[in-house]
């Protein structure tokens, strides 16, 4: 859902409505009551062009200020985290995967297979918008999501609570010979980047899926569902 305008923006930050992102145009004054909102709600706010502010409002009359609000109301992560060590569940991290249409299959996946979240960073990842809600088949009403400002603080503390920590990334272990235990978080990087080194380096274990065909690589979302798979075949 987007919004336009200073005033429906402003009041939107401060109801407390979850906001995927603030777009302001670099050719309008600062509106300073809305980015200090902002950053005392941790919304990231973006100067864009005029014309895409006016592309995304489908409308000129925005007074160069544009809001994303998320479908969805985002779970504390120390909610979700503490959730899946009790239920002896599992959770997915998306590692900054920015294609709205991997992101929302990914969710799908995790739902389907009886998952209790995804994490997601606050910067550098696909918003929750219409196109994941597409994609996911709806999941995402269904699912805890937690958007979080560092995913390896987040990694930390969810092994420290006795979490395990998979990573699906080439080079790593035969997924088929890997005992994969619960509670756990599979580790899921963009298809141009992978697993972040720093989330590669505090991984339990990295399983990798063997090829037998020419193209190299599945895309995120498929390795997705063939890791989940594997984690949870026999207990489900």
């Amino acid at each position: 859902m987007v919004i336009w305008g200073r005033n429906p923006v402003l009041e939107a930050l401060r109801s407390g409505r979850s906001i995927e992102k603030i777009f302001i145009a670099h050719d309008t004054t600062l509106p300073r009551k809305i980015v200090e909102e902002a950053k005392k709600r941790g919304v990231k706010v973006q100067r864009v062009s005029r014309k895409r502010i006016e592309e995304m409002a489908g409308t000129k009359k925005t007074q160069g200020v544009v809001a994303i609000l998320s479908p969805v109301t985002y779970t504390d992560e120390d909610i979700l985290l503490k959730e899946v060590i009790e239920k002896d569940s599992f959770l997915i991290v998306a590692d900054h995967i920015t294609d709205p249409q991997n992101l929302g299959n990914i969710i799908r996946t995790c739902e389907v297979f009886g998952g209790h979240g995804v994490i997601i960073p606050k910067d550098r990842s696909s918003p929750v918008n219409e196109t994941v809600v597409k994609a996911s088949a709806g999941a995402v009403f269904h699912i805890k999501i937690a958007k979080v400002t560092n995913l390896s603080r987040t990694i930390e503390k969810f092994k420290n609570m006795g979490g395990w920590v998979f990573a699906v990334e080439k080079g790593g272990k035969d997924i088929r010979e890997t005992e994969m235990f619960t509670p756990s978080a599979l580790v899921l990087g963009s298809e141009g980047e992978g697993v972040s080194k720093k989330l590669l380096n505090m991984a339990d274990i990295t399983v990798s899926i063997p090829m037998a065909g020419k193209v190299s690589s599945l895309n995120v979302s498929n390795a997705c569902a063939v890791a989940v798979w594997e984690l949870v075949r026999g207990k489900i």
